[in-house]
């Protein structure tokens, strides 16, 4: 019988990117996680489709769920024999209450491990530019818990060490507390104007930073409205903040961009503009399912022996083919047609699969593939397209008029996405949304779908990039002009056409 475990993991300190692979493993063998608010809810998607999910997270003076409560979840949950993953922002033993979990399990005799994680004491000054240490500045640093109660007759923190002994100070969760820390660290022999800085949200596309001094920092936040999750760091490091600074340098650093793409194939475009410092909002206008019939794409996979030419206009189409061929008992031996696919990202799909397209025109779209096929295309060849349910007519028409007997067979569907279109609307009415990004006509489309009547007018409110100049089409017959055109009519030069925009190119 499978014995319950838990891990006690730590997820970082808010960048997606900043986990270890140990903890993405934790996470994929896991029957139940229970996770904090500080945990990306990305990392969530590593998990198993029948994972249980608890959300156990605490703000202050908010707990979803008291601390207790939490430690004998995690037992019961093992003891229910289930690999239990306890997902905590930063580091479960620093101010995470690791421990305590730790223990409560050892008291039921259960095992559990720890999965290290990077703490934000280093990594959000890191990616504000101050580094904890510098050779000639600073040869020390300390981490401390913010949440001291000032109302207890005495503190347990030794003050009159703290305040002067160690070179950088790191408060963590001391954001509410800060005229308490700040008085007490001038009261034992801080200067007033030693440099000092407080980083909101740090290693996440909506970080803040403050930079103040010690005397200066809680008003400075109060002014600035400054919130919780934050770190307050003290120490002549901060200085050194006005040369290292890179992350919010960054050319779409908090930029927040709508990505509309199907949720399965976002992530390639939200990583691509997360690097430049964007902040990615996913709103899948369109999800990609199977047609409500199989029968015409199954039954020419069935005569696929028939066909001079397979083309294949997408990634999707490739997958859906070679699903319905494993599906028949056939792989890519039962191919002797030739193969063309229009772009190098459907190019790299088929290539996956051991094939490789002999014809990938120059210009990814239909009429690019027919300019390519034109010499090639004899009358009376027949040529298979596994496509999208709804598509242009333009490839199919233009092979026809050549003479070729053209099959177009359903593989996949696009329907609207499970967005919340009112909360996206009021998004786009307060101007909370630099960038929209359309990768396809259907994402246009739908979009406008999910926004109701005003969609066309709330979309323009923000810049408009295209993946291509038949999705600007669709765009323009809406009453939308799009800012960005890309070039190559990929996610890559979506990219690249973007990067142009803000650079003023």
């Amino acid at each position: 019988m499978k014995q319950g475990i838990v891990y006690l993991v730590g997820a970082g300190p808010g960048d997606y990117g900043l986990i270890s692979l140990k903890a993405i493993e934790c996470i994929k063998q896991a029957d139940t996680i229970v996770y904090d608010r500080l945990a990306d809810d990305r990392l969530l998607d590593h998990a198993r489709p029948d994972v249980e999910l608890i959300y156990v997270g605490k703000a202050s003076s908010a707990h979803t769920m008291r601390q207790e409560d939490i430690n004998q979840l995690l037992v019961d949950k093992a003891l229910e024999n289930k690999v239990v993953v306890r997902l905590k922002g930063g580091d479960p033993f620093v101010f995470g209450r690791g421990g305590e979990e730790a223990i409560k399990l050892l008291e039921h005799e259960l095992p559990f491990e720890i999965v290290p994680g990077i703490t934000s004491a280093i990594s959000v000054p890191a990616y504000a530019g101050i580094p904890v240490t510098h050779r000639g500045i600073a040869t020390s640093f300390a981490v401390i818990t913010g949440h001291e109660d000032p109302t207890k007759t005495e503190s347990t923190m030794k003050w009159n060490k703290l305040a002067t002994a160690v070179d950088t100070l790191v408060f963590l969760m001391g954001v509410e507390n800060l005229p308490y820390i700040t008085s007490k660290l001038i009261e034992h022999g801080r200067p007033a104007d030693t440099p000092a800085a407080v980083i909101r949200w740090g290693t996440k596309p909506e970080q803040e930073v403050l930079v103040t001094t010690v005397g200066q920092a809680a008003q400075d936040v109060v002014a600035r409205g400054l919130k919780p999750p934050a770190i307050f760091i003290v120490g002549h490091v901060v200085s050194l903040r006005e040369q290292l600074a890179w992350f919010d340098n960054k050319l779409l650093f908090g930029k927040k961009v709508l990505v509309t793409r199907a949720r399965e194939q976002a992530s390639v475009l939200t990583d691509g503009l997360a690097k430049l410092g964007a902040d990615c909002i996913e709103a899948p206008a369109i999800k990609i399912v199977p047609p409500e019939s199989y029968e015409e794409l199954d039954d020419a996979i069935t005569h696929l022996k028939e066909y001079h030419w397979l083309i294949f206009t997408s990634v999707n189409g490739v997958e859906y083919f070679f699903e319905r061929m494993a599906a028949a008992g056939l792989d890519t031996r039962a191919i002797a047609a030739k193969v063309a696919a229009i772009g190098s990202q459907t190019a790299g799909k088929l290539k996956s699969f051991g094939i490789t397209a002999d014809i990938v025109p120059a210009e990814f779209r239909a009429e690019g593939i027919v300019e390519a096929l034109a010499d090639y295309i004899k009358s009376g060849m027949k040529i298979l397209i596994p496509r999208a349910l709804v598509a242009r007519d333009v490839l199919p028409a233009k092979l026809t008029e050549l003479g070729a007997d053209v099959k177009v067979a359903p593989a996949y569907r696009t329907v609207a996405g499970d967005t919340n279109g009112q909360e996206l609307a009021a998004k786009l009415e307060q101007g909370a949304i630099e960038l929209v990004t359309f990768t396809s006509s259907s994402t246009v489309t739908n979009l406008l779908d999910l926004l109701g009547e005003n969609g066309a007018q709330l979309v323009a409110k923000a810049k408009v990039a295209c993946i291509g100049p038949i999705t600007a089409e669709t765009c323009l017959a809406h009453g939308i002009k799009p800012d960005v055109i890309a070039e190559e009519y990929t996610i890559k030069g979506l990219i690249e056409a973007i990067t142009a925009l803000y650079k003023g190119e």
